[in-house]
């Protein structure tokens, strides 16, 4: 509010001063004399001036009431600017802000609004997770097959990812998907700009996270909240209903192959070929993901506490996980998403396969 009042007060200082001085030189034409050696006349060093009782008089006071009152104007103004300057600079921060978040809102519409249809891929504005057309080549055939491609949800990128992760997957994409590359170091059309600003719409439309810490002062980001709990109840039931009409047979694997909201929390994924667009090849044996079957988690995470570690946190990069891992930044985080019981029911059912 302050930051507005700043700038508004600005505004009608400055048209003030356009007007006055706009008077000045009006009036300072009008009273000049143009005929011909009338410089000679009226030079300033060429005509009487006031004498001592008009200088020392009213004009003389009025010239000391006038620098009185500007040195009122400086005694108040300047720490008046002071105080509503941190107001000012956050205003202006906040009004940055939304103006990023309009920009990228543009560029995630769909085509025929003028952005480049990340809207249409991810279930509309609102990115709660949509199908997207793709085309699939055997490599023993060559055989080119048209599918629908289930496209998770984006307004859960950020419980899933970091802002650098999520970056990096805008500018390079990701292989084997309709996910292209849409930055200019991976081929694509957007500009690093255009990238920062659809970050800045897609932390915008994130659901905003509960149990978030006393330091944590923005809930669609902060480390340790949570999905809502009539999210958490969604996805429970989900999983329970999966089971109880024998789709599943535990807890654990329906949790791993769980397709709500377009497998925005999907294992499968990722590590069942074919999942994606409704044809899933053998459980876990692998896609963009690892292989997890035939005891090959185990092996690697001997100690089941550190897979449950790792699938809550998720792969950092360059950072060392398992045995012999080195993160590369693709494997999500879970554990804003999944409760530390859900997480270790998956883990059970993985190192069981």
């Amino acid at each position: 509010m302050f930051a507005s009042l700043t700038v508004s007060l600005g505004y009608i200082l400055l048209a003030v001063i356009a007007v006055g001085f706009i008077l000045y030189a009006i009036a300072s034409r009008t009273s000049a004399r143009p005929e011909l050696g009338s410089e000679i006349e009226l030079a300033a060093n060429r005509k009487p001036y006031y004498d001592d009782e008009v200088l020392e008089g009213r004009r003389l006071e009025r010239v000391q009431f006038i620098g009185l009152l500007f040195l009122v104007v400086s005694v108040i103004g300047l720490p008046l600017y002071w105080i509503l300057e941190p107001s000012r600079q956050e205003g202006a921060l906040a009004y940055s802000d939304k103006r990023a978040i309009g920009w990228g809102k543009d560029l995630f519409k769909v085509t025929s609004e003028g952005g480049f249809n990340c809207a249409g891929c991810h279930g509309g504005m609102k990115g709660s997770g949509g199908v997207a057309a793709y085309a699939i080549t055997d490599p023993k055939t060559n055989l080119v097959t048209s599918v629908n491609w289930n496209a998770p949800a984006v307004n859960t990128v950020f419980y899933r990812f970091s802002e650098d992760e999520v970056r990096f997957i805008l500018v390079y994409g990701r292989p084997f998907s309709p996910m292209s590359p849409w930055g200019l170091a991976g081929g694509g059309p957007m500009n690093a700009q255009q990238i920062d600003t659809l970050i800045a719409y897609l932390t915008s439309i994130q659901i905003p996270r509960v149990g978030c810490a006393a330091n944590e002062s923005n809930p669609l980001t902060c480390p340790t909240g949570t999905l809502p709990e009539d999210k958490m109840a969604e996805i429970a039931q989900s999983a329970l209903s999966a089971v109880d009409s024998g789709r599943y047979g535990s807890l654990g694997e329906a949790l791993y192959n769980l397709d709500l909201d377009s497998g925005a929390y999907s294992c499968a994924r990722c590590h069942t070929s074919g999942w994606s667009y409704g044809d899933p090849g053998k459980t876990a044996q692998g896609a963009m993901g690892p292989n997890l079957t035939a005891g090959a988690t185990a092996s690697h995470f001997p100690n089941e506490a550190d897979q449950i570690a790792f699938i809550t946190k998720g792969s950092e990069l360059g950072k060392k996980f398992g045995l012999q891992g080195q993160g590369s930044g693709r494997m999500p985080a879970f554990g804003n998403l999944l409760t530390q019981e859900q997480i270790k029911l998956i883990v059970e059912y993985v190192r069981s396969l």
